[in-house]
């Protein structure tokens, strides 16, 4: 008589065993769908839980135009290298990526002529953001001002929004992408300040190139805390932001016009 009702406790607790492996399977695969819509900048460029991303720091770069050596593109290179960007065709397209571009200046008063690298500038208001319908364009809490490709719709109403031409559209498919570094077709991209290479305490690789390459012409740093190289030489020194006339208050200041 109490065979049946042994049966049916063993085939309880088999389906019960079962379904408990299948939620800890479930949730395994889950974690592997949303990893990338979070690796983009989560899980995988997160600080640990007593190094959070804050507001108590914003990120910043100080570009120093009279030390950037005119034809000089190490800068360049170096960041489409670190970010699996393939270098702008000759002549450049429209189509191409332009994630930081060197910039040819001239007084026409005067002659002289400057060059000096351009890329997003992480504003403080940034209107990416502001004209985003998704989401997709975000701002961390250290300024650093960044495209959740896994949200982005590309409606490219960021690109006609930013004041810098700073903004990208992906517009084939990629192959041999940085694991670091997520790209997509169809979505819109732009300089994140190697921000993968930030939360591991480095410096953005075009930084690292300028310095190596002996013009140290980009200075990066913390823009809240007075007694950094970088607040320091924007207190003692003349600097100017891009388009300052619409009070952004970008991340990267320039110095030496």
């Amino acid at each position: 008589m109490n065979q049946p009702q042994n049966t049916e406790n063993q085939a309880a607790q088999t389906v019960d065993e079962h379904r408990r492996n299948f939620i800890g399977t479930s949730a395994a695969l889950a974690g592997l769908t949303i990893a990338p819509g979070v690796m983009v900048y989560g899980i995988a460029h997160s600080k640990p839980e007593q190094e959070a991303v804050t507001n108590k720091v914003r990120w910043g770069m100080l570009i120093d135009s009279s030390k950037c050596a005119d034809g000089c593109t190490d800068c360049v290179s170096a960041c489409f290298t670190e970010n699996g960007v393939s270098l702008p065709s000759t002549p450049p397209k429209e189509t191409d990526s332009q994630w930081i571009r060197k910039v040819e200046l001239k007084d026409m008063r005067t002659g002289r002529e400057q060059s000096l690298p351009v890329m997003c500038q992480h504003c403080e208001e940034p209107p990416c953001v502001d004209v985003c319908p998704t989401g997709a364009s975000f701002k961390r809490a250290d300024g650093i001002v960044l495209v959740d490709r896994h949200i982005c719709i590309g409606c490219r109403y960021c690109m006609m929004a930013c004041p810098y031409k700073a903004r990208s559209f992906v517009h084939e498919e990629l192959t041999d992408q940085s694991p670091d570094v997520p790209r997509g077709k169809g979505c819109v991209e732009s300089c994140t300040m190697c921000v993968h290479r930030v939360d591991r305490g480095e410096k953005p690789a075009c930084v690292e190139a300028c310095t190596k390459a002996g013009h140290e012409a980009i200075l990066f740093g913390d823009l809240n805390d007075p007694n950094s190289e970088i607040a320091k030489r924007i207190a003692s020194k003349a600097t100017v932001q891009l388009r300052a006339d619409l009070a952004l208050n970008p991340g990267v200041r320039y110095e030496g016009f």
